[in-house]
């Protein structure tokens, strides 16, 4: 790999398994400190072994779980929102409820990620320590 990320903190959402996951690998193996976060323990316990990854429990869709984390973390320079959800069914077997963990999971989660880590990340560019991007994952679903 090139390195790329190297000296670069990059946090990962549903990091689990699937692109979650293999972005925080391609993070790490290109030089990144990922912080790879799920609501899946036992995924994030493999992931933990990997070199390069901080594996962190965390619901997105706990707003005050998110400012904790984000807290936690301080600057980032790469956000990668991947978590979401589609409803199996048309929009007719979808009920209220599940409309609403949709909603939240796949669009709120995201607001509230850009909105506790993105202070941080325009510090650090504005101290001159380089630019910062945010990626967010949408299903054609």
């Amino acid at each position: 790999m090139s390195s790329r990320l190297a000296g670069k903190k990059a946090l990962v959402t549903a990091a689990g398994q699937g692109i979650g996951r293999a972005v925080a690998e391609a993070f790490a193996s290109e030089g990144a400190q990922v912080v790879a976060t799920d609501i899946n323990r036992d995924a994030l316990a493999a992931l933990a072994r990997v070199p390069g990854i901080d594996a962190r429990l965390l619901d997105v869709t706990d707003a005050a779980a998110i400012s904790s984390l984000a807290a936690d973390v301080g600057a980032v320079q790469v956000l990668f929102n991947g978590a979401g959800f589609v409803h199996a069914g048309s929009v007719l077997d979808c009920t209220e409820a599940d409309w609403d963990f949709a909603f939240t999971l796949n669009v709120r989660s995201m607001y509230r990620l850009i909105h506790a880590l993105l202070p941080a990340m325009l510090r650090h560019h504005e101290a001159g320590k380089g630019g910062a991007s945010i990626i967010n994952v949408a299903s054609a679903a």
